[in-house]
């Protein structure tokens, strides 16, 4: 009788652990919104950043961002923004609204 007890204490972790795992993963995506993104382009600096390393940084970080020629196209909450890497300026990059 003790086999049928671990097996079951087993799948009851298995199935704790998932559940944490899961809902930790929900709380990550609720935080990508526009001020994220602001507290991260303004946070950082770094004047060598191209088109390519931002898309990079902002994919990581759970944005939808494609590098284009010398910018970054991220969707966000059905809004298109357009990053240009700023170079010496303070922050990441310049943000613009490219179509709503």
């Amino acid at each position: 009788m003790e086999i049928p007890a671990r097996r079951s204490a087993i799948f009851l972790t298995a199935a704790l652990i998932y559940a944490v795992v899961m809902t930790m993963g929900n709380v990550g995506y609720a935080s990508v919104d526009y001020a994220y993104l602001l507290n991260l382009t303004t946070g950082s600096e770094d004047a060598r950043i191209d088109a390519g390393d931002l898309a990079f940084l902002l994919a990581t970080h759970d944005f939808d961002a494609t590098p284009k020629d010398g910018y970054v196209l991220l969707r966000l909450n059905g809004t298109v923004y357009k990053m240009t890497p700023n170079g010496e300026r303070p922050g990441l990059a310049d943000i613009v609204i490219e179509k709503e």
